[in-house]
């Protein structure tokens, strides 16, 4: 039995999720979903095995939330995004209390997501 977790995050405003989520950190739209014109907005986006959903419907989750992303070169992930012209989020490499070493991005809804390298 395989399983998979797909994290749903609260986004207020599609421009600055698009702009973070495709635009800073590379993800793709995998696909997008309203009721009808005008309502909230669901989407799923992606970047390797990391899935997320964001949606703009508040019944579905809180702004404010933490994932946390296991990678295997935070180093290289972070250099890929710094390469990029996104003045709201300037992340760098840190050394956390468990060892290991990673870097935290926080989108224009306050959701953290920590990029994790095990070390």
């Amino acid at each position: 039995m395989d399983f998979q977790t797909i994290p749903i995050v609260r986004i207020f405003d599609e421009q600055k999720a698009r702009d973070f989520y495709l635009g800073f950190l590379g993800m793709t739209l995998d696909w997008e979903h309203r009721f009808e014109p005008g309502y909230p907005l669901y989407m799923q986006v992606s970047k390797g095995s990391l899935v997320l959903h964001l949606s703009e419907h508040s019944g579905d989750c809180s702004p404010g939330s933490k994932l946390f992303v296991n990678v295997s070169d935070a180093r290289a992930l972070l250099a890929e995004l710094q390469t990029r012209p996104y003045a709201y989020c300037r992340p760098s490499l840190e050394l956390a209390a468990w060892g290991d070493y990673g870097f935290q991005v926080v989108d224009p809804f306050s959701n953290r997501i920590w990029f994790n390298q095990p070390e």
